[in-house]
């Protein structure tokens, strides 16, 4: 079935009961919808054994210079399905001496291929190329992305494989339109700049949004001239091993993009401390970000840090409260609530307080949990570690005193699955309102003054769907507690006061603000954060200046017509 805009909404409604968001999810896809064509959309007609055969068809290995090739070491690691709790497959498993030879590769490509040296032009062409190729094969790549981390096959359809092609086009279109200034100077001289690749760049992606991160790291990096070593999560390596392939078909030359599938202690810590690397580019936690900002620090070597946030949602008393609810558990439940950005501390003023809490443990209760392959709302969380980390934060929710509304549980059976829980009469002092738990925990707190344990919650982040719910009266108290936080990712705002909307807006410390939306990305806005959430921006035009290096040249000028 070929679907145009009116015919993928229609399809879309199905999938979602009217107290699961729908007017978020509506605005979302339709702002992505440039980036979908007329290829076939199917949506509830695929199963796992589909998917597992496009796996099959995997190299299964390291991309480096070119050719595909076995871990020096010989070593594999397993490919799990969070539905199952199965191993699929096994893929080659690098290591440090995988590490440097992709760096060495990518050296020379850089030092001595055609990559840097050819047009900006014939750079943008391969881009599109690639661009083209991904969404020729859309759905195989949709297919690989819910096999490997669980998400419904509907997102992965409608936003994660869009997405990523539709950013690979934007930098495409960038890449002869990176310059430089020519500049006045004093005396018979002329003076301009040169926007120069920095070299070989090293890019660390996470498991949330496996192919959307790999395209957000490689789309800028290439169009700027420089050669990469990809390193991909250890749960999620599957779409980077298709993608690797769709690059070399695309005519990327060889040592240009290098993928190392691996673990973070051994070939992530051998990225980031090679010293061939010139840039190190990381998405991940606050924690390991701290560990790669401190090694790269010793070597002087530029580094962006995209990390986690514990993102402030603040609710006014104007709003319509059933698109608030709506909109709000989006911003937390999207993606299993396993999004750095994701809404989850929300501040709802008191006068609608009550109705509030009543409608969103109901959008809890009503939400889909199964085979991501089927019309689902959620599926697995992506492996066990991120499932026993989510049930120990409910226990630890019961056990300090948190009311249980809904959930609290793993769902029955196999898989990494958990019920969507609410919690209310949360404190702020509670372990699951300070802490990241990155799963489908909705956290709800009642807030009258301004106290110590009030502010607690905003001091560490839980990166997970855990949503704190708190109470409010007046502006300048709810700006407060927004920003008495160490993040600064994401921010929203609901009001229909245009002066609220400017005052909260200006007020949160925060990377990107949402006005009566949620979870909207696109290529050419910038996203990443203040303070603990992270250094330098992805997307737009700004993600430009992170992958290239500014030189002044002095020329002089004999007998200038004029100067």
């Amino acid at each position: 079935m070929y679907l145009a805009r009116s015919g993928l909404v229609a399809a879309v409604r199905p999938l979602l009961g009217s107290t699961l968001g729908w007017e978020s999810v509506s605005v979302f896809l339709n702002t992505q919808l440039r980036a979908l064509s007329a290829q076939p959309l199917r949506k509830g007609d695929v199963t796992a054994e589909e998917a597992i055969r496009h796996a099959d068809h995997l190299p299964k290995k390291l991309l480096i210079d070119g050719a595909w090739v076995d871990a020096q070491s010989g070593k594999t690691m397993p490919v799990v399905d969070p539905r199952t709790e199965e191993v699929v497959l096994r893929v080659a498993e690098g290591d440090k001496a995988d590490v440097d030879a992709a760096v060495a590769a990518a050296r020379k490509a850089f030092d001595h291929g055609p990559w840097p040296r050819m047009s900006a032009k014939e750079r943008g062409r391969v881009m599109y190329r690639l661009a083209d190729l991904m969404e020729r094969d859309r759905e195989e790549l949709a297919q690989l992305e819910t096999l490997d981390n669980g998400k419904p096959i509907f997102f992965s359809r409608a936003a994660d494989v869009p997405l990523s092609f539709d950013h690979l086009r934007y930098y495409a279109g960038w890449a002869d339109k990176i310059q430089g200034k020519t500049i006045p100077v004093d005396g018979p001289y002329w003076a301009y700049t040169l926007h120069e690749p920095l070299g070989v760049v090293g890019q660390i992606i996470p498991w949330n949004f496996p192919l959307l991160m790999a395209a957000w790291k490689i789309a800028p990096a290439l169009a700027c001239g420089n050669t990469i070593v990809l390193k991909t999560a250890e749960q999620t390596p599957l779409t980077a091993m298709k993608l690797g392939q769709l690059a070399l078909e695309a005519g990327l030359p060889p040592g240009v993009l290098n993928i190392i599938s691996g673990y973070g202690p051994t070939a992530g810590a051998a990225l980031v401390g090679n010293p061939g690397v010139d840039k190190i580019a990381f998405t991940g936690s606050t924690e390991v970000g701290r560990k790669i900002a401190g090694q790269v620090a010793q070597s002087l070597k530029p580094c962006t840090l995209e990390l986690g946030g514990k993102s402030p949602v603040v609710v006014c008393k104007d709003v319509d409260i059933d698109k608030a609810v709506a909109d709000t558990h989006f911003a937390l439940f999207f993606n299993h609530g396993q999004c750095c950005a994701a809404g989850s501390r929300l501040y709802v003023h008191e006068a609608i307080y009550d109705e509030f809490i009543e409608k969103a443990v109901k959008a809890a209760t009503t939400r889909r949990v199964g085979d991501p392959f089927g019309d689902v709302d959620q599926g697995p969380q992506v492996d066990q570690d991120q499932y026993n980390k989510i049930l120990e934060y409910i226990d630890h929710g019961k056990n300090e005193g948190a009311t249980l509304q809904c959930g609290g549980k793993a769902r029955a059976g196999k898989g990494y699955y958990v019920e969507p829980t609410v919690f209310t009469d949360v404190k702020d002092s509670m372990k699951i309102s300070r802490e990241e738990i990155f799963g489908p925990v909705q956290c709800i707190s009642k807030w009258s003054k301004m106290d110590e344990d009030s502010l607690k919650i905003s001091r560490e982040e839980i990166f997970g769907p855990v949503q704190c719910i708190s109470k409010w009266s007046k502006m300048d108290e709810v700006i407060q507690r927004a920003n008495n936080n160490a993040y600064g990712l994401a921010a929203g705002v609901f009001s229909n006061n245009i002066d609220e909307v400017n005052t909260l807006s200006r007020g949160i410390k925060s990377g990107t603000v949402w006005v009566n939306c949620y979870n909207l990305y696109d290529s050419a806005v910038p996203f990443g954060g203040y303070k603990d959430s992270g250094l330098g921006r992805e997307k737009g035009e700004y993600a430009l200046s992170n992958y290239t290096q500014v030189k002044a040249v002095y020329q002089p000028l004999v007998n200038p017509a004029w100067r």
